[in-house]
């Protein structure tokens, strides 16, 4: 498995996310939170993942306490990273909510603590104070943000007056933007930038597609765009993916992970899918097949066309 390291930490480059476990959005329903959530989790810590994430909101804690419950017996330690809901981001909420992950999680400290949202009505400096006390009293090691601007994760950092180690954003072929400012600044100051949907929902997976509900949700919420419009972008990847006895989806990841400071955290309803996911982190692309997909990406995003070397 390829590794990411960042100050001092070192993480795998396809990550697990964990939206999907316990929560009744997907619809995958009991016998899936029961038996095969847990059973990708420790699938995936046989391959090598080691970055496992997952947050508060996902299925009103049930995600939390299946990775725990996974974990009790796991052949090795993962990087466990939560999120929380960030309705009253305060000191007293923070530190209450950070513990409570962590009790479900069963871990002796979260390894990343994560601000799931922005919220503009409190400010940065009351947020991070709450960040602070989880830090110092040892909740967690690290913390990050999630679906932050380059501002405001450098606000945050400002007044945490430490490393603020990530930003989860929302990151794919589709939706390139966070190469413009947020990849640069990661790669520049030693931070780390996980990509959320980094398959588009399934729009970049081929015959991979989600399930109907989650689509639904997903899409609404994200404004994802459907399958028609990516027609140009998933020949590309298609072409690519038939040079290499690959999966567009594959593909897709691998041409990710090769930007520099960027984890990828594709969820997985089978251990199949978790084993194809994780296969993308040894896939070679070449300097032509990267620039066409960022060339198709830049077109599809009507965006300018990030530097085809990954730099972002």
């Amino acid at each position: 498995m390829k590794l990411v390291e960042v100050a001092g930490i070192r993480v795998s480059a396809i990550g697990l996310g964990t939206w999907q476990f316990g929560s009744g959005d997907w619809g995958y329903g009991l016998e899936y939170a029961r038996v095969t959530a847990p059973a990708i989790v420790r699938r995936a810590l046989e391959l090598g993942v080691n970055l496992i994430d997952t947050a508060e909101a996902y299925g009103g804690g049930a995600s939390e306490l299946i990775i725990g419950s996974a974990l009790r017996d796991a052949p090795r330690d993962p990087f466990v990273a939560t999120k929380f809901t960030p309705v009253l981001p305060i000191q007293s909420v923070i530190l209450d909510h950070a513990e409570r992950s962590r009790r479900r999680l069963q871990v002796s400290a979260i390894d990343l603590y994560q601000i799931h949202w922005t919220n503009p009505l409190v400010p940065p400096s009351i947020q991070a104070a709450g960040l602070r006390r989880v830090l110092d009293r040892g909740i967690a090691r690290h913390v990050g943000v999630s679906n932050h601007s380059l501002g405001r994760w450098q606000a945050m950092e400002l007044a945490l007056g430490r490393p603020v180690l990530s930003n989860q954003v929302e990151l794919n072929l589709a939706r390139p933007g966070a190469l413009r400012a947020l990849v640069p600044y990661a790669q520049a100051h030693d931070r780390l930038v996980i990509a959320y949907s980094p398959l588009g929902q399934g729009i970049l997976a081929g015959s991979q597609r989600p399930h109907r509900n989650a689509a639904r949700l997903l899409r609404r919420a994200l404004g994802a765009p459907g399958h028609g419009r990516a027609a140009p972008l998933r020949v590309v990847l298609r072409e690519i993916a038939s040079d290499h006895g690959a999966t567009m989806a594959q593909v897709a990841l691998a041409w990710l992970i090769g930007h520099p400071n960027v984890v990828a955290i594709p969820g997985a309803r089978t251990i199949e899918q978790l084993e194809s996911n994780v296969a993308a982190a040894s896939l070679e692309l070449g300097a032509a097949e990267r620039t066409r997909l960022s060339e198709a990406s830049a077109a599809f995003a009507g965006e300018r066309r990030p530097d085809a070397s990954g730099r972002g």
